[in-house]
């Protein structure tokens, strides 16, 4: 098969397969008698072969090593092209975030353009003062997606503090931004994330946390339930409720559960994932002494029919917790008659 012919059927151009030629890496078999190449089916199997082997990213003189030694382990080979590749996908991320950050501050002119860049070199300064400097300089006026993407990532309390007040003042609608951080494989930029926008009233946010109540952190799930509690959004009772089983933030979550059931009706769903919780069968002593205390934190005549109910459990430590209890709700009703 003469060289046009090969050309057209392996979709690899002429001049590229001289270039092979000259390499090296694939030889024609013959000539024929006017002197034109002629490619055997070895030599085409042997161009797809070098075409296969520069979609991984092999170099020519690499894709010769591979194909010329029989000995010839591709593990060390492949594993350089993946760290190589993950250098060279950090670095192109990296111009991506500059790019869009550039294109946030909406410069006007190059001047606008290199002072950008000048900030996001302070941001991303492995100085913790310099990164602080860089948000707090008066002139720094930092684009608010760049603020954004910068809290998240930030692990200096100080740093992070000058950021958030940064972002506060930035007085843009940051909620997007900050969502962005709800998706990372990161625990920390997620519980970053989480914390930001739970201090960020409005629909938006409260929609953002509302999808953060499925998180597999329960620190995640935790700030949002709060926040969203704390808002009157009755999705977050589940959340709170296991809360208190668990212990994490359980007084926190008792007092938010209790506030949301100030709303007539919330008060059924309420009640009935807390007893819920204290009937189940593998509902431990502390847990359960959590949730008879969570139980007192709901509306007065509530919270004593509930208790009342509990004075003949079979933990009598539990029993005697919920007298107590409805004991100190009783006092606090008379003296307020």
């Amino acid at each position: 098969m003469l060289i046009g012919e090969v050309a057209r059927r392996s979709g690899v151009s002429a001049r590229m397969l001289r270039h092979y030629e000259s390499l090296g890496l694939v030889r024609p078999t013959g000539r024929t008698v006017g002197g034109y190449r002629e490619y055997a089916e070895a030599d085409i199997q042997r161009i797809f072969h070098v075409e296969s082997l520069r979609t991984l990213g092999l170099s020519l003189r690499q894709i010769g090593q591979v194909l010329d030694d029989p000995e010839f382990v591709p593990s060390t080979l492949i594993g350089e092209l993946i760290r190589e590749t993950e250098r060279r996908l950090a670095r192109e991320k990296e111009l991506l975030k500059r790019l869009r950050a550039v294109d946030a501050s909406e410069p006007t002119g190059w001047e606008g353009v290199l002072r950008i860049v000048e900030l996001l070199r302070g941001l991303g300064s492995t100085s913790a003062a310099k990164r602080q400097q860089t948000v707090l300089s008066p002139e720094s006026a930092v684009p608010a997606p760049v603020l954004a993407e910068a809290v998240l990532t930030e692990s200096d309390p100080h740093v992070a503090g000058a950021l958030r007040w940064a972002l506060a003042r930035a007085g843009d609608d940051v909620v997007a931004d900050l969502a962005l951080g709800l998706e990372s494989d990161d625990i920390e930029v997620r519980r970053r994330a989480v914390r930001m926008l739970a201090e960020i009233p409005g629909d938006e946010s409260a929609e953002t946390l509302a999808d953060a109540l499925a998180d597999p952190d329960p620190q995640v799930r935790g700030r949002a339930a709060l926040a969203l509690g704390e808002g009157g959004n009755p999705a977050a009772v589940p959340v709170l409720v296991a809360m208190i089983v668990t212990g994490a933030n359980d007084v926190e979550a008792s007092e938010v559960l209790g506030a949301l059931a100030s709303e007539p009706k919330q008060v059924e769903p309420i009640t009935r994932a807390l007893t819920g919780e204290l009937a189940a069968a593998d509902a431990d002593h502390a847990a359960r002494m959590r949730l008879v205390q969570a139980l007192a934190e709901l509306p007065g005549g509530i919270a004593l029919g509930l208790l009342r109910g509990l004075a003949d459990d079979a933990d009598r430590t539990v029993a005697r917790t919920a007298v107590a209890l409805a004991g100190v709700i009783e006092g606090r009703t008379s003296d307020a008659t």
